[in-house]
């Protein structure tokens, strides 16, 4: 017997969701802090008269430290465990981000969001990883889906804070408010170690002691790595290594040069800075139907097809997005963006840990982390760019073709994993 057909006899599906519900919190607390830079950009800027290079130095600082932080999730998450390293980052994350709050210089706002972009670096692989490995082959597509949701809803709470609370007490508030995630996430400590960690480190042995269960199943070994990182390349790994390191890079690249810079490319069409706010909240919410579908989708078409069809939907809807000169047409591709690309981001959380063994998934997750975390840094200066020559819309044609491109990579080096056991 295989390690993840033992999964629904040691967890029932009532407890799976209990689990899913856990760390879809984590989750929703890291896009509440990154999202945060959005709807607060535009008034650090005026309040420490900043340039939009330096402002980009701002936003970049945390992708910066997220690039850190997925980095060493996977070594810590294998090495000490999904929980512990779970523990660990969340205090990274919910309260270096209320601390920003307080900053008083830019410099300062700058070393805060790095410290904390830590935090959201290696809470997001590591949740990832914990979930997988505590869900059964038949919940664990759709679960990681809506664990990735969660995004979608962390974005629109604080954006609805921001545009209506915010606006009226600063953006200092909407940083403070952060420090409430930290308080919801005490449960955490109570939650079970991953049994595929345990077996892996502990054997049969550490899984009936944790889950208070006997196991009367002979289970197969895992493989185990000396050097997880280098596992990556090897040959029977290298295809999904490539792929995945191009869709993460890609979809971190296009998401962050976009949202981030989000009120200023509706700025440039016109739209003042009130509006600008609303539509970028109304673009955090067309996120939730684009993560929903993909949920949807995976389990039926699997996931290497609906991970091509909705690069390709993201690259057609930026394009639309970047060329309309009617504004209902704009507006609406704005939304169809968003809940494409999104919807790619889904995909590529639920995909990417079934493409990699317990041994060194939480490298592989980690090292992907680190794909999207390199885009990160480099796509606020890219928009930046464009909207300092006037023309922000140029960035989009870019993303636009990165899009397809990746959607190309996706069809020709992606292998199904539906319904497939994961070691």
């Amino acid at each position: 017997m295989k390690i993840d057909e033992l999964i629904p006899e040691i967890i029932p599906p009532e407890k799976q969701k209990k689990f899913l519900i856990l760390c879809a919190f984590s989750w929703m607390a890291v896009a509440a802090g990154v999202m945060l830079m959005p709807f607060t950009l535009r008034s650090i800027m005026i309040e420490w008269n900043l340039s939009k290079m330096e402002a980009s130095t701002l936003a970049s600082s945390t992708f910066v430290g997220m690039l850190i932080g997925a980095f060493i999730s996977g070594f810590i998450a294998d090495l000490m465990g999904r929980k512990y390293a779970n523990l660990l980052f969340i205090f990274l994350t919910s309260i270096i981000t209320a601390f920003n709050g307080l900053a008083d210089s830019p410099r300062t706002f700058a070393i805060l969001r790095f410290i904390s972009g830590i935090g959201y670096g290696g809470l997001l692989p590591s949740i990832n990883a914990y979930l997988s490995e505590l869900t059964s082959i038949r919940l664990r597509g759709r679960y990681l889906v809506y664990l990735e949701t969660s995004w979608a809803i962390g974005s629109i709470l604080i954006g609805l804070f921001a545009v209506t609370v915010g606006t009226r007490l600063g953006w200092r508030a909407d940083y403070l408010v952060m420090a409430l995630f930290g308080f919801l996430m005490i449960p955490m400590a109570l939650a079970p170690e991953s049994p595929k960690y345990l077996f892996l480190k502990k054997g049969i042995p550490g899984i009936e002691k944790q889950f208070g269960v006997k196991i009367k199943h002979e289970i197969e070994p895992i493989e185990k790595v000396s050097v997880p990182l280098t596992a990556l390349s090897r040959r029977e790994y290298l295809k999904s290594t490539i792929m995945v390191w191009v869709a993460w890079f890609t979809i971190s690249f296009v998401y962050y040069g976009i949202f981030i810079w989000l009120p200023g490319v509706f700025a440039a069409r016109g739209l003042g800075d009130v509006k600008s706010m609303w539509f970028t909240f109304l673009m955090m919410v067309a996120q939730l139907p684009g993560y929903l579908s993909v949920a949807y989708l995976i389990d039926r078409i699997g996931r290497k097809l609906t991970l091509a069809i909705y690069f390709i939907g993201t690259a057609v809807s930026v394009l639309i997005f970047a060329w309309a000169t009617n504004m209902a047409i704009f507006l609406i591709a704005a939304l169809a963006t968003s809940f494409f690309c999104l919807g790619v981001w889904g995909v590529v959380y639920a995909y990417t840990p079934e493409l990699f063994p317990t041994s060194f998934r939480g490298t592989a997750n980690g090292m992907a982390g680190v794909m999207a975390r390199v885009a990160g840094i480099v796509a606020p200066f890219f928009t930046g760019y464009f909207l300092q020559r006037g023309n922000p819309l140029e960035a989009l044609v870019w993303f636009a073709a990165l899009s397809l491109i990746s959607g190309a990579v996706v069809l020709l080096l992606g292998t199904e994993t539906k319904g497939k056991a994961v070691g």
